[in-house]
């Protein structure tokens, strides 16, 4: 372990990845190793090298770095992934294996390693273990360098893409003992505006789905008023009124175009009771999934925020039960093509999947009834309520394995 972080330490942020799998490799007496990124797309595998440009191999370039998708296409991989399972393939050269690199529940990749000679049990933990920590030095290291972005991004971002992008959480998906969330955006081709949000606080998780008015980079930049405001609230202690207040002031006096506005959902979860007080501001009304039954929630009206200068709001709140899945859309899921999806029974027969596949699913039936190119974004927010706000979440290599389904969706 300490030549591992010796390794990514003194490599650059650009190549720490690299030397610390080359440290595995020998360790384990593999015969290569590789990192695989999950594409941004949520439906590939992206495997990111450095080589001459000289050099024969075909795929995406930036100057001498090479990233070559892979589609997902039901094989080891992606099941790796999507079920966050060690997956081993006896081949002509030698037994490969993927292993997930994962931080609480965030599918960051997988570690690829050929062995000469099939793995036992107790070397596939040891593999799942590294892919763990391979997980922390992919985590410390981006912060430092564009590259990995690079290898995520299938296809270019505009302008209101990369703002968007910007003002979403750096990771998608939190584990905790009594909670387990995921978000996920399926942008249009022209930015809706749309974000989601979430931070934990010691016994509190506090989340917002938002939706400004309009797209492209006006619509964009109004979302960042919004939720800069909200976070700029939310750090300060205020709660979910308050922040609202704020959020309304900001975007009515800060915005470029007149008249913006944002709708959203805010809410703040007491993690020792279960107690979810939730503010509507002219937004979706978020479902509660409970016992096979879906229902929208019934909560106070209030105005967008920015619509009116100096608006009043009023939060309401819900008591979640363990096993209770609380879901928040944007309008981009019900509008147009998209309407004719039917939201409970599609909510109904993904009730088993982890939060993290559940919004993949949702988003993919929303492209199956839209088509590819959407009129507006679609994003989904979904938590699902576990009870038991303690410390004895059992995990294993950086997921939670009591909670991780292996049912996906057709």
């Amino acid at each position: 372990m300490a030549q591992m972080l010796d390794a990514a330490e003194n490599a650059s942020p650009v190549e720490a990845v690299e030397a610390v799998t080359r440290e595995f490799g020998a360790a384990l007496g593999a015969r290569s190793v590789a990192f695989l990124i999950a594409d941004l797309s949520g439906r590939a595998l992206v495997r990111l090298a450095h080589v001459p440009l000289h050099g024969a191999e075909e795929g995406r370039r930036e100057d001498d770095e090479l990233a070559n998708v892979m589609p997902f296409d039901g094989g080891p991989t992606e099941q790796a992934l999507r079920t966050q399972t060690v997956q081993v393939l006896g081949q002509p050269d030698g037994w490969t294996v993927w292993a997930p690199v994962t931080d609480r529940g965030e599918a960051i990749g997988l570690l690829e390693m050929v062995l000469p000679a099939e793995p036992d049990a107790r070397e596939l933990a040891e593999l799942a273990r590294t892919a763990h920590v391979l997980a922390f030095v992919v985590i410390a290291n981006r912060r430092h360098t564009d590259l990995f972005e690079w290898g995520q991004r299938t296809t270019p971002f505009t302008l209101s893409g990369e703002i968007q992008r910007r003002l979403l959480p750096g990771s998608f998906t939190c584990e905790a003992s009594a909670f387990t969330l995921s978000g996920w955006l399926e942008p249009a081709a022209s930015v809706g505006g749309d974000t989601f949000d979430y931070s934990l606080a010691r016994d509190v998780l506090h989340f917002s789905v938002t939706d400004a008015m309009g797209h492209g980079v006006a619509s964009a930049l109004t979302a960042t008023l919004g939720v800069g405001s909200m976070r700029n609230s939310r750090r300060r202690g205020v709660g979910l009124v308050e922040q609202a207040q704020a959020a309304d002031a900001d975007v009515a006096a800060h915005s470029a175009v007149p008249g913006s506005f944002v709708t959203a959902v805010l809410g703040r979860l007491d993690l020792r009771s279960g107690v979810c007080a939730l503010l509507n501001a002219g937004h979706v009304p978020p479902m509660l999934v409970r016992d096979g039954d879906t229902r929208a929630l019934p909560l106070p009206g209030n105005f967008p925020l920015g619509m009116f200068a100096e608006a009043s709001y009023r939060a309401g709140e819900v008591t979640l039960r363990p096993g209770d899945r609380l879901v928040v859309i944007t309008d981009g899921v019900r509008e147009r093509n998209a309407a004719s999806l039917d939201l409970p029974a599609m909510l109904r027969s993904i009730a088993g999947l982890h939060p993290r596949e559940a919004v993949r699913a949702l988003a993919d039936a929303v492209l199956e009834v839209s088509g590819p190119t959407l009129a507006d974004d679609a994003t989904l927010f979904i938590i699902d309520w576990h009870g038991g706000h303690t410390e004895d979440r059992q995990t294993s290599a950086g997921a939670d394995q009591a909670r991780a389904s292996t049912a996906l969706p057709d």
